[in-house]
Order: structure tokens, then C-alpha cells, then sequence
């Protein structure tokens, strides 16, 4: 590999800001991209503002469903961030519209989740099944769990033996954080219930599935080569990218280091130190 400056990408300079030229929106990663922990990175707001300047959209997505989306836009707004619902995006909306595609009779659902998490279920109306064998669910979903108690652990893994719909909201083994601790996410739960049971979930949503990304597309009426999927993460954000045929910005901001990167099987389109440097690139690549 070449030396590290910065940035790095796969294609050459001038095919680089061809294609960052052609961007129209920026589907944003959160922790480890936008901020870490509860820290906003120093560059966040001047990378907002110059997307602003360029007329480039952008949305943040989370693989994190532990927040309802009201705390998502509350904890935005305390860092002086304004968002508005439309440009938010979680694994739980993901994992909503799932559920109402492919299992639209179920409606009882046993959530292994935060009480955030549980009252964005309830607020589309699903029911939050009890800690007990007589009040059976029509499917289980399993989140990242801040709250996780272990006789909530043991009713998830005895409903998931039952061969109830099993659905994890996201694949994360770790969530990002700037804390002296391992903040163990949805699929390192997963894991556990698998070891139990030996059942995997029947579907795991969020990030890398392209849907976060389709769905955004959808709703801009862009095209796939118009928009750029920024994230810390190699096997969700940048394989998400790849899934859907977008650009994938990978920062190293936060879990994956150079190292890691470089020998990812599939490749981020561009290696970035943070988001400050994509914004200088798309200003270059857009002749601000």
C-alpha cells in the first residue's frame, strides 16, 4: 500500500472527484463518525455546514436502536445539531417495516430492547409481551440492550427455541464508545442465544443490509452512484455500500483502524482520516 495521507481511495485522483462530483446526498454513520461517545468531533458542524453550501443532502443513519428517535434528535440538538425526524433513519424503523412486509399479522412482540426502544415499537402499535411463558409473542426481536436483565436473556433464548419469528435489529458485536468499558451490542447477544439454542436469527437488519440505504434512495429519488454512505465500520457501513452500489467513505474516527481497512476483502471506495477530509475533497470535487 501506498502512504497514508489523509485520505486514500481506489480509484485515481481524477476518477475520484469524477465520482465525488456526481454525490447529491450523504447517508452519515453516528457514533465513531459524527461524534464518539458523547463528544461531537470538532469537525462535524463545519462538515454539516459546508453539505449545506454545496446542496448536498445528507441523513443519519444508526445501527444503534437502544434510543428512540426523539432521544436521537434530542441528543443531536444538545451537541447543536438540528435534525428533523425525516433525517433519521434507525435499525428500529428498519426493523418496523420489516415486520409489517413479512409478518404483517404479528403484532405481540417480545422485545429484547430499551424501554426507548420498546416505546418506538409500541408507538406504531405493537405490544410489548411480558417476562412470561403464558404470554406468548408472534415473533421475538433481539436489540442492542443497555438494559438487559438475564431473566429477560432466558425468555428471549426460550422463545427463540420455540421456533418462534426470530429478527435481530443489527449485526454491531460492539458499540463504539469513548469509556474505559465494552459496550457488548445486538450481536454479540445473538451469539449467546445461538450457543443456547443453537438458532441464529432469522434475519439480522440494520447495517449491512442495504434497505437502510434503498430506502433513502427512495424517498431523494436519487440513484445509487449519488450518494455516499460515510461510517467507522467495515463490515456494516462500507459492506452496506457495496450491497446497494453506493460510494463507501470509510472514517477512521472510530473501531476500524488502517490495518483493518487494508485488508478488508472488499474495499472502501475512499479511506478517510475523518469527515472533515471528505468535505474538503467534495468541495474540491464540486469547484467550491
Amino acid at each position: 500500500m501506498s502512504e497514508f495521507h489523509e485520505y486514500r481511495s481506489v480509484w485515481e485522483h481524477d476518477e475520484l472527484m469524477r465520482r465525488l462530483g456526481r454525490i447529491r446526498h450523504v447517508a452519515l454513520d453516528m457514533d465513531g463518525t459524527i461524534y464518539m461517545g458523547g463528544s461531537l468531533f470538532p469537525y462535524t458542524k463545519g462538515f454539516l455546514a459546508g453539505l449545506r453550501e454545496l446542496g448536498i443532502g445528507y441523513s443519519f443513519l444508526t445501527n444503534n436502536p437502544s434510543k428512540s428517535i426523539a432521544d436521537y434528535l434530542g441528543r443531536l440538538a444538545s451537541m447543536g445539531i438540528e435534525a428533523t425526524r425525516d433525517e433519521m433513519y434507525t435499525t428500529v424503523l428498519a426493523t418496523i417495516d420489516y415486520l409489517r412486509e413479512h409478518h404483517p399479522q404479528a403484532r405481540r412482540l417480545f422485545l429484547l430492547g430499551t424501554p426507548s426502544m420498546i416505546s418506538e415499537f409500541e408507538a406504531a402499535g405493537y405490544v410489548s409481551t411480558a417476562d412470561s411463558a403464558e404470554d406468548r409473542p408472534d415473533a421475538v426481536v433481539v436489540a442492542f440492550d443497555m438494559t438487559l436483565t438475564y431473566s429477560r436473556l432466558c425468555r428471549a433464548a426460550w422463545w427463540v427455541r420455540q421456533g418462534l419469528p426470530y429478527i435481530a435489529t443489527n449485526p454491531d458485536r460492539v458499540c463504539p464508545t469513548d469509556l474505559p468499558t465494552v459496550l457488548v451490542d445486538c450481536g454479540s447477544i445473538c451469539a449467546a442465544i445461538e450457543h443456547a439454542t443453537g438458532r441464529r436469527p432469522d434475519i439480522t437488519l440494520g447495517k449491512p443490509d442495504p434497505n437502510m440505504l434503498t430506502g433513502i434512495l427512495s424517498r431523494h429519488n436519487l440513484r445509487p452512484e449519488e450518494i455516499a454512505m460515510v461510517g467507522d465500520r467495515i463490515y456494516t457501513d462500507i459492506e452496506m455500500a457495496h450491497n446497494a452500489g453506493a460510494t463507501g467513505v470509510l472514517v477512521l474516527s472510530g473501531e476500524t483502524t488502517l490495518p483493518t481497512a487494508e485488508a478488508a476483502a472488499r474495499q472502501p471506495h475512499l479511506i478517510a482520516e475523518h469527515i472533515g477530509v471528505l468535505g474538503r475533497l467534495l468541495r474540491e470535487a464540486h469547484g467550491a
